[in-house]
């Protein structure tokens, strides 16, 4: 805190009436006089205290109800999130501070606005300001329950005589009692007939009453009257009870709110439920969009329930083990919640500046305030190679054996071409693959047919040609070609290899490129595939072009099916007025009629997204989206999927056409500096699994990508390898290496297995929160701390921190180390500030107590008295050991 804040503090602390010159004050506080005399006067200028004329100068605290809003009040921070309620926010605030004791009020707005939640608030406020004692009662009554029985409705506010009628044992207490000192509200108000309005009359001109049965006794009651209603008061309220109450306050409905508020109030009835469930919530994007664009008649109170009806939907799937974390997808709405994706089109604009365009999902936590995103992941291109390599990756960290891997590879290179239901003639094939590729398949084949006695078939024939031409791009972009298990193909397929062998050959002097033997075992692989096992049909996906306007869709549609010679790809044309509806409904019977492995949607704007999840949940089938749909997307989308090629393939290989199509647009400039935070993930099986576990790591962690980034590193050659990392060392701070082999000594290694199953992912992720809290709490002293520099004392602090642990042996859970990082900086600041030290009761006995933990303490400390030139009180190191033992997260 800076020395005017402490000083204005303090002042504010005394009684309004005293009074207290720059010496007094001076001495009090144990600092210069000269700088208190310059910061009162300051406060003065500014406004903040008042002062005294005459010898010497004295000052004083304001006595105006400008004390009242030192501290931000509940309706305070209302305002700040929700702008539109900043008059409504006025009016309550006048209402309450009206001499002698508030103004009745009469809230109106629609059904769910949250009327009975802001006479809530307005009673919160009334005790934050000193209006209201701490325990000042809000008693809420329904008018509604009592609306057709005037007698019975007076007795519930004003109590009953003993004896007043039969039944009436005791005397009781009416709302009217029980609300003195506080504020009764009537909610519904409108549905209180004439009797019951002329009932209040008395009571709100002279706040006197008598309960049922009395006739002498008069009563009294300080009460502030808040009442509530949907309907129009001059229609259904006597104007004498309307002219009563002088402070009519208008809550707007959710849509005069607008979006920007809509979003906030759903986040914060997300916060809640993960707060009411104890546990992180991710929201899907698509989901948000619902949220924030359906028809919600009855306002908050219905997006309440909806969001509830929502988690609760998506729990039951949680704990029935259906998913591994706590999501909220489209599939978890409500029906009509669903509808709202129909409407996003209209906001698209609006949404994505709100939302964002590359947000995959929202995570809020039942204890923090703030929201992240989880972005949508930029799959690299995998090659066929690539695959091979991720899917033996993650078949050895299953623990198959050498002998099922052959077999899994094997089955990769039959679902690969399986999937062409008819030959593909050359001048088809052409448009799709190079020309000079097709002519030397052609040589290939004939020598390989002489060779191997066998007719290749047509779809071995496509399938060679594909991955040829795969292989030349794959070369041309530098990366390697590799396969593990060639030494077994070469022993299992002598003769079929001795093939190959020649067939790489002839590749290299038609593409002028040199290729490594592991590209012969590739080939083997289709020269030994059998033609009868081609033959077994399969289970493939569908492919669904859905765009706006009339006949879009159809012709994209139809170019790929006439230049793959397939009737494969079907498509849905959306004329701008028809309705959204019928055009779901035909998608999803569509969608039961195609494969029923899967269905890649695709789709040119972001309002058909939410079809996917919805056709999802009705078909019983995974769906994927692509969106920004082009001619070029669909070829590339029916080929893989003929081909035999899975949802997950096609989808990541469509999108990365994308991708690639948008890096072609020119970028915009580069990031002016890297994280300074990195997890290195490296891998023995090459760039392709490197990439691999760089992306799943990237998911299953949260963290701020402006600090951290996770580097992947390739372990063929281990020498190169570690001089990469010490290169990563010298430009940034390791946190962690997640890899099966050691590569250094000083930095904690993570195996693989361990992070694949969850087990290492929660320590990974409080290194990370550990760290960035690190980071930001720098930006956070640099701000507050005034007599020392944040990042140098905060480095101090943490070595000292991390000597006790180690000599304790009492390592600190993640809160308490922050908050002891934070209270040890804040003490050197006050003490090189000269400020006085706290007094810490019943030191003597606590240290008596504590031996060992004092000597350590105050063993540790010592570098940073010599350091900063300041002495630490023992009251002081008491504040500190209870950090120790009391190892739990610190208010």
């Amino acid at each position: 805190m800076r020395r005017l804040d402490f000083i204005y503090q303090k002042i504010s602390e005394f009684d309004p009436d005293k009074k207290i010159s720059a010496s007094e004050l001076a001495d009090e506080l144990g600092l210069s006089r000269a700088n208190v005399s310059s910061d009162l006067n300051r406060l003065w200028k500014e406004g903040r205290i008042e002062k005294a004329e005459g010898r010497p100068t004295l000052f004083y605290a304001k006595k105006t109800n400008d004390t009242l809003y030192r501290a931000e009040t509940s309706l305070d921070r209302l305002a700040k999130a929700n702008k539109s309620l900043i008059t409504p926010i006025e009016q309550a605030k006048a209402a309450v501070l009206y001499p002698p004791r508030g103004m009745h009020c009469l809230i109106l707005g629609e059904t769910g606005v949250g009327k009975s939640g802001f006479a809530g608030l307005i009673h919160e406020f009334a005790i934050d300001i000193g209006r209201l004692e701490k325990e000042a009662p809000f008693v809420v009554f329904n008018c509604a329950d009592y609306a057709n029985n005037p007698q019975l409705l007076y007795s519930q506010l004003f109590g009953v005589k003993k004896g007043a009628y039969t039944g009436a044992d005791n005397d009781r207490r009416g709302l009217v009692e029980k609300a003195d000192g506080g504020i009764l509200f009537l909610d519904e108000v409108h549905r209180l007939p004439a009797e019951g309005q002329e009932i209040f009359f008395t009571f709100m001109d002279k706040g006197i009453f008598r309960r049922v049965g009395e006739t002498e006794v008069e009563r009294t009651a300080q009460v502030q009257i808040i009442s509530a209603t949907t309907e129009n008061p001059e229609s259904s309220l006597l104007k004498t009870f309307i002219r009563r109450i002088p402070m009519v306050i208008k809550l707007p409905s959710l849509v005069e709110r607008g979006m920007e508020e809509r979003y906030g109030l759903l986040m914060n009835l997300f916060r809640e439920e993960a707060f009411r469930l104890g546990r992180e919530i991710q929201i899907s994007a698509t989901a948000i969009h619902a949220f924030l664009s359906y028809h919600c008649p009855n306002n908050i109170g219905q997006l309440k329930t909806d969001i509830q009806l929502t988690c609760a939907s998506a729990y039951a799937d949680f704990i029935s083990l259906k998913k591994k974390q706590l999501k909220v997808a489209v599939q978890d709405l409500p029906h009509h919640v669903k509808q709202g994706l129909l409407l996003a089109k209209e906001r698209k604009a609006a949404l994505d500046e709100l939302v964002g365009t590359d947000h995959k999902c929202f995570v809020v936590q039942p204890t923090q305030d703030s929201i992240s995103v989880e972005r949508e992941p930029e799959d690299a291109a995998d090659s066929v190679y690539e695959k091979i390599e991720q899917k033996i990756y993650e078949l050895r960290n299953q623990g198959v054996s050498e002998e099922e891997l052959e077999f899994d590879i094997e089955n990769y290179f039959t679902r690969f071409i399986k999937g062409v239901h008819q030959r593909i003639n050359k001048v088809d094939m052409s448009r799709i693959i190079d020309p000079i590729i097709i002519h030397l398949v052609e040589d290939i084949v004939r020598y390989a047919e002489a060779r191997l006695g066998k007719i290749l078939s047509q779809k071995v024939i496509f399938g060679l040609a594909l991955h040829i031409q795969t292989s030349k791009e794959r070369l041309a972009q530098g990366k390697q070609i590799t396969n593990p298990h060639i030494n077994s193909v070469r022993i299992k397929y002598k003769k079929e290899f001795a093939v190959a062998l020649e067939c790489v050959r002839m590749i290299e002097e038609a593409i002028l490129m040199d290729l490594p033997i592991d590209e012969a075992g590739y080939l083997t692989m289709f020269f030994v595939l059998d033609d009868e096992s081609l033959q077994q049909e399969r289970e493939t996906i569908g492919v669904l072009v859905i765009t706006h306007g009339s006949g879009g869709a159809t012709a994209m549609v139809d170019v790929t099916n006439r230049l793959l010679v397939t009737e494969y790809a079907k498509a849905i044309d959306l004329p701008l007025e028809e309705e959204y509806m019928k055009v779901l409904d035909q998608a999803i019977k569509l969608a039961r009629d195609m494969g029923s492995a899967g269905l890649l949607l695709l789709v040119d704007m972001g309002s058909l997204l939410g079809f996917g999840e919805i056709i999802e949940k009705e078909v019983g089938i995974p769906v994927k989206v692509i969106s920004m749909v082009s001619t070029p997307h669909v070829i590339e989308a029916t080929r893989k999927a003929m081909l035999g090629h899975s949802l997950e393939d096609v989808y990541r290989d469509v999108s990365t056409l994308a991708l690639l199509q948008r890096e072609e647009q020119p970028k915009e400039p580069a990031r002016e500096y890297a994280p300074t935070l990195a997890i290195v993930a490296a891998c023995l099986s090459g760039e392709g699994s490197a990439l691999f576990l760089k992306k799943m790591l990237e998911t299953r962690l949260r963290y701020d990508n402006q600090l951290l980034e996770i580097v992947p590193l390739q372990l063929i050659d281990k020498t190169q390898a570690r001089i990469q990392l010490k290169q990563i060392k010298d430009e940034r701070k390791v946190l962690c290496i997640v890899s099966n082999y050691i590569l250094d000594k000083d930095l904690r290694c993570y195996g693989m297995d361990d992070v694949l199953n969850g087990e290492a992912l929660q320590d990974i992720q409080q290194m990370i929160d550990h760290e960035e809290a690190f980071v930001k709490m720098v930006e956070t002293l640099k701000e507050h701390l005034t007599m020392v520099e944040g990042q140098r004392v905060l480095e101090d602090v943490r070595t000292s921190i991390a000597r006790m642990e180690e000599r304790l042996h009492n390592v600190l859970v993640f809160d308490t180390r922050i908050g002891a990082y934070l209270h040890i900086c804040c003490l050197i600041d006050r003490l090189k500030a000269g400020l006085p030290t706290v007094a810490y009761s019943g030191k003597e006995s606590f240290l008596a107590d504590n031996k060992k933990l004092h000597s350590v303490i105050r063993h540790e400390l010592q570098p940073i008295v010599d350091q900063y030139e300041i002495s630490i009180s023992e009251d002081d190191v008491c504040f500190i050991m209870n950090f120790f033992l009391h190892n739990k997260t610190l208010v």
